[in-house]
């Protein structure tokens, strides 16, 4: 449950170290639908990863706390038998680990997460449902004409069809069309092929789900067979 809940949200930590509060996974029990849940969030201000799990034993009252980058990576390495059991304890300022023989001591960051509920858009109305897989590999065919910097490829979604196109002053244009569930009104959007490939990584059903308000907006993106966990980016101008 730990790991799963480290691996769907550590890509999202940012590296900006002004805004070093977003240099972490920020941790803490909330009550949900269900009853309580334990929910870890990062976010490097283009891209918001959450994951839930049901709360375990003893993270009542648990306070809010930042676990650095460096120990996120640590904590994976350490978690990678998925039959181990962690016992975790907290301070206001501190985080400990101890993982079978291994005892890991970190700080945390010592700093506010951002209100990351207030960027989750809410009056999102357009869903468009895609193969994971076919999406994942169509983005990183037609990103690798994209320039590095900025690697974004437009989507143009309508009538039950997605095109994807990327193109370079230096390379060209790609192209390619596939098959999704879509029937509001065409719309037109762009992302960070980067950024698509990472959520797509995260997504273990057969589909994902893009809710979507316009061009500008924040758009949503969810695994349809898996609520617990949901992801949020922002686009690009293309």
């Amino acid at each position: 449950d730990l790991k799963m809940l480290i691996d769907r949200t550590q890509f999202a930590i940012s590296t900006e170290e002004t805004r070093y509060y977003l240099n972490g996974i920020f941790m803490h029990a909330i009550e949900g639908d269900g009853g309580l849940k334990l929910r870890a969030v990062a976010t490097d201000g283009h891209r918001l990863a959450r994951a839930d799990i049901e709360a375990p034993s003893g993270s009542e009252g648990m306070p809010g706390i930042i676990v650095p980058r460096k120990t996120v990576g640590e904590m994976q390495k350490l978690l990678d038998d998925p039959d181990v059991v962690v016992t975790v304890e907290v301070s206001e300022a501190k985080i400990r680990l101890t993982i079978g023989s291994v005892v890991l001591t970190s700080k945390l960051i010592d700093g506010t997460f951002p209100d990351y509920e207030r960027v989750i858009p809410k009056g999102n109305d357009k869903l468009l449902n895609v193969d994971c897989r076919s999406f994942a590999d169509a983005v990183d065919r037609v990103a690798t004409i994209s320039t590095e910097k900025s690697r974004a490829v437009k989507l143009v979604a309508a009538d039950n069809n997605l095109v994807l196109t990327a193109s370079s002053p230096d390379s060209g244009t790609a192209r390619e069309e596939i098959e999704v569930n879509y029937d509001s009104v065409a719309i037109e959007i762009g992302f960070n092929a980067r950024y698509l490939l990472d959520i797509a990584q995260q997504i273990e059903g057969r589909e994902a789900e893009f809710v979507v308000a316009d061009a500008a907006s924040p758009t949503i993106v969810r695994d349809s067979s898996d609520d617990s966990a949901l992801y949020v980016l922002m686009p690009m101008r293309v």
